[in-house]
């Protein structure tokens, strides 16, 4: 099952030691997240935007690019982690198709050789 997936098709998940085969999500992981109303935004003046002003709103950018990029990282391993095992699923089923074929020709064979009127063919002197 390992070799369904090269590391070369998930090597846009922009993180090194993620791992889609061994990788699993936990249920709250996969949870969407709530959608939370905005607060109003309320204008500051021009003549109240000091250097505390200026820190904190330089502080918020940031904080606000670091929680996007994580929520972009996440959604981006959630996608590659569900392609590899959409792919390892439609694989599998191949496996269990071409098993229950084999199963139909080896019940095939021994059904001959179970056939009572069949027996007489086989009987070894």
């Amino acid at each position: 099952c390992h070799a369904l997936i090269e590391p070369t098709d998930f090597s846009y998940s922009y993180v090194t030691n993620f791992d889609p085969r061994r990788h699993s999500f936990s249920e709250e992981e996969l949870k969407p997240q709530p959608m939370i109303k905005k607060a109003r935004k309320i204008l500051v003046p021009d003549n109240m935007k000091d250097e505390k002003y200026w820190t904190r709103r330089y502080k918020n950018n940031e904080a606000a690019k670091r929680s996007r990029d994580a929520r972009r990282l996440k959604e981006n391993q959630i996608s590659v982690r569900a392609a590899y095992l959409e792919r390892e699923n439609a694989a599998l089923r191949q496996e269990v198709a071409e098993m229950r074929k084999e199963l139909g020709r080896c019940r095939n064979i021994l059904s001959k050789y179970e056939n009572p009127k069949n027996q007489e063919e086989y009987k070894l002197d």
